[in-house]
């Protein structure tokens, strides 16, 4: 392969990064920041299933975000990963949890605008829906399995050390399961943008087994993703775990749960078909926010605890980064693709034509200028 093809990619391998160090919290953070499970347990768990949801299950929320803007060419995707990345880590720089999510769109719209892309309005909405929509779900679903648990934990009585080693062990399962999430929902963040203007080929080991391009692209998006979990998570975890709302160990497996169900479901082509094998509306595959899951699930069981542990101002603070990281991806990306194209003399997107269908289904194209001084028609 091509070293400028290899040093193209490394904007995505950034921004897994990037994403690991920021998003692990989401899975493990409440663990962590509960005492219930150590750090380097936490991170060898969350890298081990991040990479298997990305493999095996990433493609859906690929294909919705690819709509949003097809990136056809790789200097552009290169510097729409490198943006999202940059506004990812300062944000993780100031331990604030962020969305991957909110900073690719960023950067893909910044790429539609500097190429004079139309950036697609019903993939835009649908996925910004989703910015409104996951924290309310995450929150609705965190205070009715609050209740399940507590209700069972009444009923069944257990002595403090069983019940101590029980939520150990729901947490390790649930931090797996949302890891597995995480991987398949969010490694279209990091390497969507690649996959129209994809380097690799399709290979196969004996006649069994198929790896994709895209599947080669989500493995070492999946393996960036991993090392950022084990250098650089620890401190947005302590800020999701104590410092947001304290949490008890029950609490804290109710949050990863909530957070995990919520990107499954935003993740899961297998239930998308279930849905339409019954005739019943679906559920767009939208790479959704794990941060605004997580802290969904928080508010939400503060909110039955009535509320007054909450830290408004630091939660003032994360949506004031969440509003920023789109706007700041975006600016990047515009300002880069401008270095790109004029000073490196790169070629960051192909240029595509553009033609509206009249009601007759005729192909509808202006009319020509008149020259200047002339009159445009009788």
């Amino acid at each position: 392969m091509d070293i400028t093809v290899l040093l193209f990619l490394t904007s995505g391998l950034f921004l897994g990064w990037a994403l690991g160090a920021n998003d692990a919290a989401n899975v493990f953070g409440t663990a962590v920041g509960s005492q219930m499970i150590r750090f380097s347990t936490a991170a060898l768990i969350c890298g081990t299933f991040v990479i298997l949801g990305a493999v095996i299950g990433g493609s859906g929320p690929a294909h919705t975000l690819g709509k949003l803007g097809a990136i056809n060419a790789l200097p552009g995707a290169f510097m729409a990963a490198l943006s999202a990345a940059l506004a990812v880590y300062l944000m993780t720089k100031a331990s604030i949890p962020v969305s991957t999510s909110h900073a690719i769109v960023g950067g893909i719209v910044g790429w539609n605008l500097f190429s004079g892309t139309a950036t697609d309005t019903d993939s835009f909405v649908i996925i910004a829906s989703t910015w409104v929509i996951c924290p309310i779900l995450s929150a609705i679903i965190a205070m009715g399995l609050y209740k399940i648990v507590k209700w069972a934990m009444r009923r069944a009585n257990l002595h403090l050390l069983r019940s101590d080693a029980y939520t150990r062990i729901g947490l390790i399962l649930a931090g797996a399961f949302g890891s597995y999430s995480l991987g398949a929902n969010n490694i279209s963040n990091v390497m969507g943008v690649f996959v129209t203007s994809s380097p690799f080929k399709d290979f196969s080991i004996g006649d069994m087994v198929t790896i994709t391009s895209v599947q080669q692209l989500f493995l070492i998006g999946a393996i960036a993703i991993a090392i950022g979990v084990f250098t650089y998570s620890k401190r947005v975890m302590l800020t999701v775990g104590r410092e947001l709302e304290p949490l008890s160990p029950v609490a804290a497996w109710v949050v990863v749960m909530a957070h995990s169900i919520v990107l499954f479901i935003f993740a899961s082509q297998g239930i998308e078909q279930f849905l339409i094998s019954y005739g019943l509306p679906t559920i767009p595959l939208v790479p959704v926010s794990s941060s605004q899951a997580v802290i969904g699930a928080i508010l939400g069981i503060a909110i039955l605890n009535g509320g007054r542990s909450i830290r408004w101002r630091l939660l003032g603070r994360i949506g004031m980064g969440w509003a920023l990281t789109p706007v700041i991806a975006g600016v990047i990306c515009f300002i880069g693709l401008f270095f790109l194209q004029n000073v490196f003399d790169q070629k960051v997107y192909d240029k595509t034509a553009y033609a509206l269908s009249t009601p007759s289904g005729k192909i509808a194209f202006p009319a020509s200028p008149a020259p200047l001084g002339e009159k445009a028609g009788p």
